[in-house]
C-alpha cells in the first residue's frame, strides 16, 4: 500500500510531493475534502505508536483554542485530529507498513529512500 494524506491547499505538501516525483502508484487523500476516518487514524497510530506523533502543534487552532496551556492525553489528540483536519501533521506517507509523518528534511529523505 502506498498512500499520502496531504492538504491540496498547502504549498509545502505540494512541493514535497513534486520533489519526490510520485505519481499514480500512490493513493492521494486530500484531508480537507475527504476527512480522515477513525479507522484510518487508528491505522496511522498503530504504525507510529501514538496519536501525539501525528498531531501538529503548529496548527493555528492549537493556539487559538488555548491547547498549548493544557495537558493533552492520547484520546484528546485522537479527538482533535478527527474533528479538525489541520491538527494532522502533514504530509503523512504510508509505504507498505512504514509511516512517514511531517515535512522535515529528514522525513522527506526517508520517504525518498523508501520509494527508490
Amino acid at each position: 500500500m502506498k498512500k499520502v494524506y496531504y492538504l491540496s491547499t498547502c504549498d509545502t505538501c505540494k512541493r514535497i510531493i513534486k520533489e519526490l516525483g510520485i505519481g499514480d502508484e500512490f493513493e492521494y487523500q486530500d484531508i480537507k475534502t475527504k476527512k480522515i476516518t477513525e479507522e484510518q487514524l487508528n491505522q496511522m497510530k498503530n504504525l507510529s505508536a501514538s496519536y501525539e506523533s501525528l498531531f501538529s502543534r503548529v496548527a493555528r487552532k492549537y493556539k487559538e483554542q488555548g491547547l498549548k496551556d493544557k495537558i493533552l492525553m492520547e484520546d484528546d489528540y485522537k479527538f482533535l485530529i478527527l474533528n479538525e483536519y489541520t491538527f494532522l501533521k502533514r504530509p503523512v506517507f504510508i509505504i507498505d507498513k512504514k509511516i512517514f509523518i511531517g515535512n522535515s528534511k529528514k522525513n522527506v529523505e526517508a520517504v525518498k529512500k523508501a520509494i527508490s
